[in-house]
């Protein structure tokens, strides 16, 4: 087999359905976010405000948190030094993971070096080590997810998305006796829609289920402390498992499950993924553990970026520019075509220094291709108006194409 051919075969294929994806060079300016510096391929510079963050709230920049992390790495030096069973369990980490287990109530939590690897990994160890275990999957859960419950083996039921009835009939087709397990999110991060937890819980009642919830895209931002919306709604110790990330909202990076002393226990001392893999850096930990704490006591942070989606949805309405409606902080803006979606990005960045990366295939399906933008509390009056200007001039200009088109 010719190995090279065939990647650039399949490379050539990408680039020609618009779904090619290239990586914006970005570096971020400390103390001044949502601004960057933004490196092309010729290696000329320009000044961009980046309007798809996960940082959702800034905090990645907040100077309590850069001092947390200065301090430990003063102290600390750079490196875990090892795996969380060899040596590589410092104080900032056992700190972080009581401030964790606080935020969401329960007895304890453990810390990964990523969200996706701690849906990955507690997913596949709780659903393999349970026998006979049956999953049931939302059909829109994150990919981590997805190859978690994959990987485990277990016997695996997806029910329609935040469908309550189809979920119930699922449910009440297995097995009495079989262990069940529902997996989920809060806030999915496409379509920025929620999930009903309530019913949800209703339902593990009823079925004797265990509850997985993914709060990845709402922890810091939803609730009085930023617990998330499950803090939100009351209903943190209506779930068996909390997951969540410290690289969106807490700016940071690293993945966290929360549950009981004995859950969390059984996860640490079975799950491959947190067995065999270095800790998260002293630093790193100590900033998070610092994100988490403001958040815990300041809502200023979550007032103005809420301020800011509702202004922009308002403007975007106003413009007749399509976007899914939710109650959430994320703007799905349809664009529905993957050519035309890089396009509309591309010039964004290139004509109007502004810097929304295209979400295509298979991140979302086909004929759903968008610009994700999430509003920031950090963002300014100005920083919206170039914003819609920007989306008002280019929608504009592809309609105009397209009626060009049409006519011919």
């Amino acid at each position: 087999m010719d190995f090279q051919s065939y990647f650039t075969d399949r490379l050539n294929a990408l680039q020609t359905e618009g779904n090619y994806r290239v990586f914006a060079d970005l570096a971020r300016y400390r103390g001044n976010f949502p601004r960057a510096e933004h490196t092309n391929s010729a290696g000329t510079q320009q000044d961009v405000t980046i309007w798809c963050s996960n940082d959702y709230l800034g905090m990645g920049q907040h100077p309590d948190v850069l001092e947390a992390m200065h301090n430990a790495l003063d102290r600390c030096g750079a490196g875990a030094g090892g795996t969380r069973n060899i040596s590589g369990t410092t104080h900032e980490h056992i700190l972080l993971e009581r401030e964790l287990a606080d935020l969401h109530e329960k007895e304890a939590a453990l810390l990964f070096t990523s969200g996706y690897v701690s849906n990955w990994a507690a997913l596949s160890t709780l659903a393999s080590q349970i026998p006979g275990c049956i999953v049931f999957s939302d059909a829109l859960n994150h990919a981590s997810m997805i190859e978690g419950i994959r990987h485990s083996k277990a016997q695996k039921v997806i029910w329609q998305h935040n469908d309550m009835e189809d979920l119930e009939a699922k449910l009440a087709a297995a097995p009495v006796e079989a262990p069940k397990l529902i997996a989920f999110e809060s806030v999915y991060s496409m379509d920025g829609d929620i999930a009903p937890i309530a019913k949800i819980c209703d339902l593990a009642d009823t079925y004797g289920a265990m509850t997985y919830l993914d709060e990845v895209h709402a922890v810091g931002l939803y609730g009085a402390r930023g617990g998330g919306i499950a803090e939100r709604e009351g209903l943190m110790d209506r779930l068996t498992v909390i997951e969540g990330t410290l690289g969106k909202a807490f700016g940071v990076v690293g993945g966290y499950i929360t549950a009981s002393t004995e859950l969390c226990d059984f996860v640490r001392s079975f799950a491959s993924g947190f067995i065999f893999t270095t800790a998260l850096p002293p630093a790193v930990a100590a900033g998070a553990r610092v994100s988490v704490q403001h958040l815990k006591k300041s809502n200023k942070e979550r007032i103005a970026q809420r301020a800011r989606v509702a202004e922009i949805r308002d403007a975007l309405n106003q413009l007749g520019i399509p976007h899914l409606p939710n109650s959430s902080h994320i703007i799905p803006v349809m664009v529905g075509d993957p050519v035309k979606c890089k396009f509309i990005s591309d010039s964004l960045m290139e004509e109007f220094g502004v810097y929304i990366q295209p979400i295509n295939y298979p991140t979302v399906p086909k004929g759903t291709e968008r610009l994700r933008i999430t509003p920031s509390p950090v963002h300014t009056d100005i920083d919206s108006k170039h914003l819609v200007n920007a989306l008002s001039m280019l929608w504009s200009r592809c309609q105009m194409a397209r009626n060009s088109l049409a006519a011919q």
